[in-house]
């Protein structure tokens, strides 16, 4: 009599066993397959960006990432669903904590949109000199919320991607020649033709000058005091502060040579004595 009240039990227990077993197993299986498919979709995306030299790693890793824990959190849900949790409460739920936390961050994800533009549109890239956000200097890093600057003084200036996406940027680096305005002044007596000859002479001999395209050298204004010249050598981008910085003492000493004067603002008052009555 109890072999058989044991045998009815084991009938009884023995499908739901067999099916909670095989959910297990499912569930598991499930479990291997997401995780192998989300980390090769991580690797395909990283790997897009190591084919191309112009896509940004820093984005492709971000969003390889991104599209991984997407994959795994699907996983996640699939699997409880194996075993009957009702998952549409826990989706709803993560909405609400998601909205919740995008708008607690609304800085942050605003600083994460402009890192992404950035990195697509890539306006500058490291080594790069930039101004930008009212800052200036050497781009040492570019990351999804921050671009790192590295000034001459060898400060290092961390600055929101946001503050940069939504002003003007300028990349000094981009082209490979570059044209250095500067302006120098002659006093009206002197000939244009002469100082024009020492300015050009000065240039000529600049080891960083390049011949092609030729130095622009011309009168640009007649100012209260002076003939300003407007020139502008080009050089290699990575000369262009040895030239900022050396050419204007060199035409200095090179118009004092040549006794040509630099004048400095001056005014002439014309006293008129009255006559008595």
């Amino acid at each position: 009599m109890s072999n058989l009240l044991d045998e009815i039990d084991i009938n009884q227990y023995f499908p739901a066993a067999l099916d909670w077993a095989s959910n297990i197993l499912l569930a598991i299986l499930i479990l291997l397959l997401g995780l192998w498919f989300a980390g090769k979709v991580n690797k395909l995306i990283v790997g897009a960006s190591k084919k191309n030299k112009h896509l940004d790693d820093t984005l492709f890793r971000f969003l390889g990432s991104v599209a991984r824990y997407l994959i795994i959190a699907f996983v996640v849900i699939a699997v409880l669903n194996r075993f009957g949790v009702q998952t549409a409460s826990i989706v709803a739920l993560l909405g609400a904590a998601g909205l919740a936390v995008g708008l607690a961050l609304q800085g942050a994800m605003s600083n994460l949109a402009a890192g992404v533009m950035l990195l697509i549109f890539r306006p500058y890239k490291v080594n790069d000199f930039i101004d930008a956000a009212g800052r200036f200097g050497k781009v040492t890093e570019i990351d999804m919320f921050t671009t790192v600057l590295q000034t001459f003084d060898n400060q290092q200036v961390i600055v929101p991607n946001s503050q940069i996406w939504g002003d003007q940027i300028v990349n000094h680096s981009h082209y490979d020649v570059r044209g250095v305005d500067m302006h120098f002044g002659v006093a009206y007596d002197e000939s244009t033709d002469e100082a024009r000859a020492v300015i050009q002479s000065v240039l000529d001999n600049h080891p960083y000058v390049l011949k092609t395209p030729a130095p622009f050298v011309e009168v640009e204004t007649l100012n209260n005091s002076s003939v300003d010249f407007l020139v502008r050598p080009f050089c290699k981008g990575e000369h262009y502060f040895d030239l900022l910085y050396s050419v204007p003492e060199q035409v200095k000493k090179a118009l004092d040579e040549n006794n040509i004067e630099i004048p400095f603002p001056h005014r002439k008052v014309i006293l008129v004595k009255e006559k008595s009555e």
